[in-house]
């Protein structure tokens, strides 16, 4: 059995659009987190300006320390929500990752399915023991991919389930500390 070349230009050709894939799907988020950091910068600014002649304002050191109070509940539900979105944008990134795995290793499957039929086939007499041992390989190789596949699954329903449970106490915590 031998690979002919519009075989190997196929592969090669799979193998560049997947890579492809992937850098442009990495540039799409690098490039979200970009605009996110400048958006946030940009919103730090004008807040730091605002809140300093805010405070500058003021009339007495009372009065002052009421401003600040007023400005911490604002700030810290502002870096909840850049956390949030950072995560938000690492979560999709990394699920259309997976999916992209999960597509190849699927195309791969079903390649290898095919070779191992093929040479099955025209596999000389008394090879079968060989056959049916690269095959039971192929079968656990696929189940552990799968097992891994769930694992990561449930981690990243964890992380998600975490994060809000965090982001919640954070702004409960911050609401209870200026309430004060």
């Amino acid at each position: 059995m031998s690979i002919n070349p519009e075989q190997f230009a196929a592969a090669n050709k799979a193998a560049i659009d997947s890579l492809l894939s992937v850098a442009n799907t990495a540039l799409a988020s690098a490039e979200r987190i970009a605009a996110l950091n400048l958006e946030t910068a940009k919103s730090l600014l004008a807040d730091t300006v605002t809140n300093t002649k805010a405070v500058m304002g003021a009339k007495d050191v009372k009065d002052a320390l009421a401003i600040q109070a007023s400005l911490a509940q604002p700030s810290v539900e502002k870096a909840v929500a850049y956390g949030r979105s950072v995560y938000e944008i690492s979560s999709e990134t990394q699920q259309e990752l997976a999916k992209m795995v999960e597509a190849q290793f699927g195309e791969f499957q079903k390649s290898m399915s095919s070779l191992l039929e093929k040479a099955a086939k025209s596999a000389p007499a008394g090879s079968d023991v060989a056959v049916a041992a690269v095959q039971s390989a192929f079968a656990a190789a696929n189940s552990a991919f799968d097992n891994m596949r769930k694992s990561a699954q449930q981690i990243t329903e964890l992380a998600q389930t975490n994060i809000a449970a965090a982001t919640s106490a954070t702004a409960k915590a911050a609401k209870k500390a200026t309430g004060k």
